[in-house]
């Protein structure tokens, strides 16, 4: 996969845009884009997850944590499912599109972090910067980097809320069988609706 920091402001511009064209789409037509320009430049892979809010609030969110598809396909897929087949929400309208605001983050392949004891998970993770997925069992949980700066969660705030998306206990960081790993993203985003398009990152949060 490429390195996050070598996506271009205009590349995260081709890629909210192709998200909204997407889902906007879908919901009219019944059809999915394919773009061969666009699956050209994005034809490797990463983990990408698509975001989608309205008056601030979620209205879905869905993606691939792991570099299975390319790029391209990965967020036409995450697009229409985080719009249609998020289970906490009911799908989108094509009446709601103009209130939506879509976000893309491409995502660095996670790594498990090693630690010899729970209380190291303070000090190997930054808030801003890393995502973190819990894994327990058959459990399993992922928060995007920028969630815990929208909520002002410090680390072990973090690792709680991330425990809990797994469905587990919000101590269940502290146990030896739990696997944590972190990764990185960057963020791209309508500033409002069918708005301006801006790029966060991690030093922008910072």
């Amino acid at each position: 996969m490429r390195e996050t920091k070598e996506f271009s402001d205009s590349d995260g511009v081709e890629l909210v845009k192709m998200a909204r064209n997407v889902v906007t789409e879908f919901l009219r037509n019944g059809s999915k884009i394919d773009d061969e320009t666009f699956d050209s430049k994005f034809g490797f892979s990463s983990g990408v997850f698509i975001t989608l809010n309205k008056q601030d609030s979620l209205r879905g969110c869905i993606g691939y944590p792991l570099p299975v598809k390319k790029l391209s396909k990965g967020l036409v897929d995450a697009a229409i499912s985080a719009a249609t087949r998020d289970t906490r929400f009911s799908p989108v309208t094509a009446d709601e599109l103009d209130k939506i605001v879509f976000e893309v983050t491409v995502l660095t392949p996670p790594i498990e972090i090693k630690v010899k004891q729970p209380s190291e998970y303070l000090t190997e993770i930054k808030v801003g910067r890393d995502g973190l997925i819990v894994e327990n069992a058959f459990a399993s949980g992922l928060l995007l980097p920028q969630v815990p700066i929208e909520y002002n969660w410090n680390v072990e705030e973090f690792l709680e809320h991330t425990c809990q998306k797994a469905g587990l206990e919000k101590n269940a960081w502290k146990y030896m069988t739990t696997k944590i790993s972190k990764f990185e993203g960057v963020i791209f985003k309508e500033e409002d609706p069918n708005g301006k398009i801006i790029r966060e990152s991690s030093n922008d949060f910072l």
